[in-house]
This record gives C-alpha cells, sequence and structure tokens, in this order.
C-alpha cells in the first residue's frame, strides 16, 4: 500500500492496480485540482475542496462513488461511514453540515479518514464497529474541523497505530501542523509518500506520519 498526499484531506491510495482518493479536490475547490484515474472515490463532505468525483474518472477509471453512511464493499475492499458534523464551508444560513467518517479495511488493515469533522468524540455506533485502526487521517486545522487540541484528545481515545495529520496544507488556520506537533510533544516522520504492509503498522503505537503534499 502507498499512500500519498495531494492538499487538503486528498488522500491517494494504491494497492497494485487498484487507486482508492479520499477527498478528491475539484476544480472548483480553493485547492488546486487532482487529476488521476480511481476506482473508488470517498467523500466525507458535499464541498468542492473534497467533492471532485470528475476529477478522478480519468484513464479509462470510472470511480465507484461512496458519499455518505452505510456499508459498502467494491473491489475487495470493504467501506463503513458514520454520520458525523463539520463547519467547514458552510453556506450562507448553514449552522452545520453532514460529514461522513470512513472506516476502510484493506489488505489486512483498517484506514480511519474523518474528513472535515468537528464533533470531538465519535458516536457509540461508529466506536463500536471500527475495532483497532492502523492509520488514522486525522483533521487538525480547525477553521471548521477539529483544532489541535481537540484533535491530539480524540487522537488519545482512538488509539491508532499511525496518525496522519491533514487540513493543513492549503486549508485550516497558519501554522495548524505545527500546532498539533506541539500538543503531541512535537515528534514526527515526514515523508513524501507512505508505503505501508500489516507488519510495519503492529510495530508502532501513536505514531505521527506527516506526508507532504
Amino acid at each position: 500500500m502507498v499512500i500519498t498526499h495531494h492538499g487538503g484531506q486528498c488522500f491517494k491510495v494504491t494497492l497494485g492496480d487498484l487507486t482508492l482518493v479520499f477527498d478528491p479536490i475539484s476544480k472548483k475547490g480553493s485547492l488546486p485540482a487532482v487529476r488521476f484515474g480511481a476506482d473508488l472515490a470517498l467523500v466525507t463532505r458535499n464541498h468542492p475542496d473534497m467533492n471532485g468525483i470528475e476529477e478522478v474518472s480519468f484513464g479509462g477509471k470510472e470511480p465507484f462513488v461512496i458519499n455518505g453512511p452505510g456499508e459498502y464493499e467494491h473491489s475487495g475492499v470493504t467501506v463503513q461511514g458514520f454520520l458525523t458534523k463539520s463547519e467547514y464551508g458552510l453556506a450562507k444560513g448553514e449552522e452545520v453540515a453532514m460529514n461522513t467518517v470512513y472506516a476502510v479495511s484493506l489488505e489486512g488493515m483498517t484506514l480511519v479518514h474523518l474528513g472535515a469533522m468537528n464533533d470531538p468524540m465519535l458516536s457509540q455506533e461508529a466506536r463500536e464497529a471500527i475495532d483497532e485502526i492502523d492509520v488514522l487521517f486525522l483533521p487538525v486545522g480547525g477553521d471548521g474541523v477539529l483544532d489541535a487540541a481537540k484533535a491530539a484528545k480524540l487522537a488519545v481515545t482512538l488509539e491508532p497505530r499511525i496518525i496522519i495529520p491533514m487540513h493543513w496544507s492549503g486549508m485550516g488556520e497558519p501554522k495548524a501542523l505545527e500546532a498539533y506537533l506541539k500538543e503531541e510533544s512535537g515528534e514526527a516522520q515526514k515523508v513524501d509518500k507512505l508505503t505501508l504492509k500489516k507488519k510495519d503498522t503492529t510495530e508502532k503505537d501513536g505514531t505521527i506520519i506527516v506526508i507532504t503534499p
């Protein structure tokens, strides 16, 4: 499994010929749009910064789209979506928006992407359904999502093996990543891409890995 970061909350996960993308960025978004083909596309928040499905229909690939709570299975990948709330990019008159947290099972690992979540706690349903988290994609930017302090507290309760901070590159409050790392005592690995196998995660215990876009 290879994980790359494309800014904001967008991550591409590749396993051989299979490509999965979280929160692809649209041409109408505030960040540079992505442009690659995906087999699965997971959208946490219906906002141009996180819902660019048309940008990952490319190279002969038409993604299977998941954009809300429920249980899904496609190409050997199992996905569970859980409803949470967000205050990111609200339209005029909106007080809160729907956000979906995804738990993805593949290659014997569980990846959890929290999206633009601003709830300081996961629902009881989600906590009961999600057992061990190998990789947690954690928003840390504030500005409608979890800020550094709330993100750090939530990560402690979820006990992931690996934490990948997001919502700090191209969005979020200034120096959000630095603020989050300070909450976590400043220790983190920085990589251009993350290559993982199940055996790699068993040796980790809350390790923070920053993937630079």
